[in-house]
């Protein structure tokens, strides 16, 4: 048990997710509420880097469980916070840090959502973009020639400090952006400026890129490239960097760089008497899976087959396996016809006796869910909890009926 949950609600888990699902989820999250995105939500992209920092960390997720949020920020943890911009960095392995934004301009990140299909049998998706891209009338200057002069509010700084007297032998100093030159540091007469840029020195374009998607590829897999995110004057252009997002399919599942999981139904006679049934690959083959005669499948019974998975990256032509977990289709009551029912007595094996005395009572078996058992306690005003370890609570005794 937990003491709080709201790290795990921000990320939007269960308190026992497993270190892959905090992942996928911090990485949608993170790129949904990035600063550059949603620069209106600066405080929630904060909160969900906090989250996963403390829940990605063994001990701080110890921590946290036990003692809850109060507990971290008295120094259980182990340390303070990074910087969340270096924390996005390192989860995506962009590098450089902070150091590195201030060399280049900025990464654009998009998430890409994909099909199983698509990461099956690879696939080229257009997708197109806004970026940001120096002016080429004005070649980045925001005017003519010699038009651009250092602000003279800010010395060119871009930034205005202003100072506050709070009480005699103290002082505030206050910084904020020039407002004369918009934080630029330079100045454009309205008559100089580029009538293309309008003196930003940049414009905005559309860009389509090719993505190819190679067979292989992964949930949260880059597709990066390289100088094509948006300009500054005097900055290298940074990357457009594409974060493939693996859309939930409804047969088959993926494990792993090469395994595929998938749920298979048949019916009571399949299960005992053999069967012959086909699969509908992800590339539109139809493939036959049989059980020989004499050979029971089991509920819960799994399968494989070699070379039906997934196309491992970069190695296209090799496949892995793929993962079959059977479920048994039961008759329903009444199906059966008494007269069958012997007969199936004679070939099954023999069930145990059962020996009833006089003083046995009798009880019948009634249908029972979860659902009835919560609706019968909230009927009841009551709230039944189970204790640690899983048992009734005091003052409960089972019952027979």
């Amino acid at each position: 048990m937990v003491k709080e949950t709201k790290y795990y609600d921000v990320l939007g888990v269960r308190p026992n997710a497993t270190e892959a699902e905090l992942k996928k989820a911090y990485r949608k999250l993170a790129l949904k509420y990035h600063p550059d995105k949603n620069p209106d939500e600066p405080e929630k992209f904060k909160e969900i880097s906090l989250a996963y920092e403390t829940l990605s960390d063994q001990k701080k997720r110890k921590i946290y469980d036990e003692g809850g949020e109060q507990a971290v920020k008295e120094g259980g943890s182990g340390g303070g916070m990074h910087d969340p911009m270096d924390l996005f960095d390192m989860f995506f392995k962009f590098g450089g840090g902070s150091r590195g934004r201030d060399r280049r301009g900025k990464d654009v990140i998009h998430q890409l959502g994909v099909t199983l299909e698509e990461l099956y049998n690879g696939s080229v998706r257009k997708l197109a973009l806004q970026k940001q891209v120096v002016c080429d009338k004005c070649e980045g200057r925001g005017g003519k020639k010699g038009a651009v002069e250092k602000c003279g509010t800010c010395h060119g700084t871009g930034m205005q400090v202003h100072v506050r007297q709070l009480h005699p032998g103290m002082v505030q100093q206050i910084q904020s952006m020039c407002s004369a030159c918009e934080g630029q540091g330079e100045r454009i007469s309205a008559k100089d400026r580029c009538k293309s840029c309008h003196g930003q020195k940049v414009i905005r374009e559309r860009k389509i890129l090719e993505v190819h998607i190679d067979k292989g590829m992964k949930d949260g897999q880059k597709i990066t490239f390289r100088g094509e995110g948006d300009q500054e004057p005097g900055l290298e252009p940074g990357d457009i960097i594409i974060i493939l997002d693996e859309k939930q399919h409804e047969t088959f599942r993926r494990r792993g760089n090469d395994l595929l999981i998938m749920s298979f139904k048949i019916d009571l006679v399949e299960a005992l008497c053999g069967f012959q049934k086909v699969i509908n690959t992800l590339d539109k083959r139809e493939i036959v899976v049989m059980a020989h005669p004499g050979e029971i499948i089991k509920p819960g019974d799994i399968k494989m087959v070699v070379g039906e998975g997934m196309p491992l990256y970069k190695n296209p032509f090799e496949k892995g396996r793929l993962i079959i977990q059977f479920q048994i289709n039961f008759p329903e009551n009444n199906v059966i016809q008494e007269s069958n029912l012997r007969k199936l007595e004679t070939i099954l094996p023999p069930r145990e006796e059962c020996i009833v005395t006089d003083d046995m009572e009798m009880v019948n078996l009634t249908e029972y869910t979860l659902e009835h058992d919560s609706q019968r306690h909230r009927g009841s005003g009551h709230a039944y909890e189970e204790d640690d370890e899983g048992h009734m609570p005091r003052g409960m005794q089972c019952q027979s009926h």
